[in-house]
């Protein structure tokens, strides 16, 4: 009797032991984990020098690639740091063994902080963006597009237009659909009109907008009638704002030409004329 208690003691103790080694969380996991906690508060720095020490001692540890890639967030998350922050991202998207969802938020990263570094002065980055605008996976590419469309300088800008118009081609999500069109209205709104132009009948109405100053034209925009709202929308609410305050309220002029097909609406300021109808 006092055999078998023995025996079961002896096996109950390998079970306990058994469980407390499953259970056991490795160091090098104890310092992802710990770098993940610190990183969804915000704590960069802290949660940096954890995912250091991780890479530092354990290189052989399957966390390597992704605690490479939280790196890359610890410094994208902190003004000033875009350049080692796109450094470390690019790292990241070189490793053999890497996650295809964190390789995709990587590459938007990188598009990020290379337009961050554009606006900075540092020009030679937007062929980080400008290469993605052919990527294989057309997420990375649709976001490439949309993202140079906000570039000041309009040659730059336009170079996502073709992807832009991909995704009215193609895409069947309204939505995504209406944003592509805003972007290529802010880049060349011109452009929109070539490529609607192709899928509207003759007979549809366009909005015509002409500036004139000093009595040379500046600007001819036709647009689709049916995008009307979409080029107010592309308009910012701040901008529409000061607009009113100098009595061009344009929801209005919109219900005008609505109402009134073939009239001419004209607005006058400082050697600045403009001429809106539908034709």
């Amino acid at each position: 009797m006092r055999k078998i208690s023995a025996i079961l003691g002896v096996i109950f103790m390998a079970f306990f032991l058994l469980q407390a080694y499953a259970q056991k969380v490795e160091p090098d996991e104890k310092l992802f984990q710990e770098a993940k906690i610190l990183l969804f508060d915000k704590k960069w720095d802290a949660a940096k020098e954890k995912l250091d020490e991780l890479l530092e001692e354990f290189p052989n540890s399957p966390l390597y690639p992704q605690a490479i890639f939280y790196r890359a967030k610890c410094l994208e998350g902190q003004e000033g740091k875009e350049l080692v922050a796109l450094e470390n991202y690019q790292r990241y998207i070189r490793l053999r063994k890497r996650n295809q969802s964190l390789t995709e938020e990587a590459e938007i990263s990188i598009i990020d902080l290379s337009f961050k570094l554009y606006e900075k002065g540092k020009r030679s980055f937007l062929k980080e963006i400008e290469k993605r605008l052919s990527h294989s996976n057309k997420v990375i590419r649709y976001y490439a597009a949309f993202k140079l469309s906000y570039a000041k300088d309009k040659k730059i800008a336009e170079a996502g237009i073709p992807i832009l118009k991909e995704i009215v081609r193609k895409e069947t999500d309204d939505e995504l659909r209406d944003r592509a069109k805003i972007a290529i209205l802010r880049v060349n709104p011109n452009a929109l009109k070539d490529f609607e132009e192709e899928r509207y009948e003759k007979r549809a109405r366009i909005l015509k907008i002409r500036v004139y100053k000093n009595g040379k034209q500046q600007v001819s925009i036709n647009i689709p009638w049916a995008l009307a709202d979409l080029a107010l929308s592309a308009i910012e609410e701040k901008d529409r704002a000061v607009l009113k305050k100098k009595g061009y309220d344009l929801d209005r002029i919109i219900n005008e030409l609505k109402e009134f097909k073939g009239n001419i609406i004209e607005i006058e300021d400082e050697g600045t004329v403009i001429k809106i109808w539908i034709d």
